[in-house]
């Protein structure tokens, strides 16, 4: 099952809105197939994993991170391939989250005979975390990153923030933007640092699949050169009635995507709005990178589903420097979010932290 989860994880960010899913057939010890999720349209992990073991599949084991599907979407039922194949046992660590199907794909394959056991994977849970929130609401998962030093500063009081943490935790960074769908900052963020927000390889060089990158702007103005118009993918603009159409043309013109959002008060988007539009296109998983303004908002209307927080060993100091989260925040350190289930791990000189931001239990 670790392999199986392994292999998910190469799915991620190429899958939605479908989940990233890892399968590996063991027959005798032996692995005998393995595969993973295909862009939609494409094979499954578990067809995948079926046709390189062949023949040898019959009276195999296979492991998957998701319940294989039993109905018809763009490709025809994983339980059917998997009974035809003659696998003996099956091992799910995950039941799928799609309450239409949930349970019924295990129901088939054990009506046929085989044998289906759960195996506990805290990993593959994490695997559709997004995928079950997107099912369930429509709306994308939010995950929050940013990174801090030790005294909460994002940069000094001059806005240079190059770099706050190590080559290791960027390179963290940019394996979190491979396995996303969306990547968003706000119009501050582009203007004090012209950010490319492309995922890249291990050399620096952009992918060919990049996430859409998502740039709230309420007054369009983002520059017609600003570097991210120049890299491939998509960059979608969420702009307001407040902007003028000559500069929406502009940025079509530029080569960017726009999409008009209400606002929720001056000069603010209306985030819930924006995050039900990221929704209608596709995107499962949203990450978020940016800055005080968009992070606070979010945590203001409570849509942050995930924090991901780099700590380097640094003081920067200055009343003026930017902090990572702004809006208006609590009034009592009761309503406070409370981060919850967290794990910390070190990254070079770095920590980076990852939990789920509840509403603290003394709030009234």
């Amino acid at each position: 099952m670790k392999r199986a989860v392994e292999l998910a994880r190469r799915a991620l960010g190429s899958t939605s809105p479908n989940p990233a899913v890892g399968a590996v057939i063991v027959k005798d010890g032996a692995l005998v197939g393995e595969g993973y999720t295909l862009p939609p349209g494409q094979r499954h992990a578990e067809i995948g994993a079926l046709e390189q073991a062949g023949q040898l599949a019959a009276e195999a084991t296979l492991f998957t991170t998701l319940e294989p599907c039993c109905h018809y979407g763009r490709t025809p039922p994983c339980t059917d391939a998997i009974i035809a194949a003659g696998i003996k046992e099956v091992a799910v660590a995950v039941i799928d989250p799609n309450p239409l199907v949930a349970g019924k794909g295990i129901e088939r394959l054990r009506e046929a005979g085989i044998a289906v056991k759960m195996e506990s994977a805290e990993a593959a849970v994490e695997l559709y975390e997004a995928f079950g929130k997107h099912i369930a609401t429509g709306l994308p998962f939010v995950t929050a990153k940013y990174a801090m030093s030790l005294d909460g500063k994002i940069a000094t009081y001059t806005g240079d923030s190059k770099w706050v943490t190590g080559p290791l935790a960027r390179a963290e960074v940019q394996r979190m933007r491979r396995e996303c769908d969306a990547i968003m900052v706000g119009i501050n963020t582009l203007l004090a640092d012209d950010p490319q927000l492309t995922a890249r390889d291990d050399g620096g060089q952009p992918l060919e699949r990049q996430p859409l990158r998502v740039v709230l702007d309420s007054h369009c103005r983002t520059p017609s050169a600003a570097r991210m118009l120049r890299e491939p993918g998509t960059t979608l603009i969420v702009t307001s009635s407040d902007a003028p159409g000559s500069e929406i043309g502009r940025l079509q013109q530029a080569g960017a995507e726009t999409w008009t959002s209400p606002l929720h008060e001056p000069g603010m988007l209306e985030m819930g709005e924006v995050l039900v539009e990221l929704g209608h296109r596709g995107v499962v998983s949203l990450l978020v990178e940016g800055g005080g303004i968009t992070l606070g908002s979010l945590f203001d209307d409570g849509l942050v589903d995930k924090v991901k927080v780099f700590i380097a060993p640094v003081i920067i100091g200055g009343m003026q420097a930017a902090s990572p989260i702004e809006g208006h925040g609590p009034e009592f350190m009761s309503q406070a979010w409370q981060v919850e289930r967290t794990e910390i791990q070190q990254i070079g000189p770095d920590w980076l932290i990852t939990g789920y931001p509840g509403r603290n239990a003394g709030e009234g």
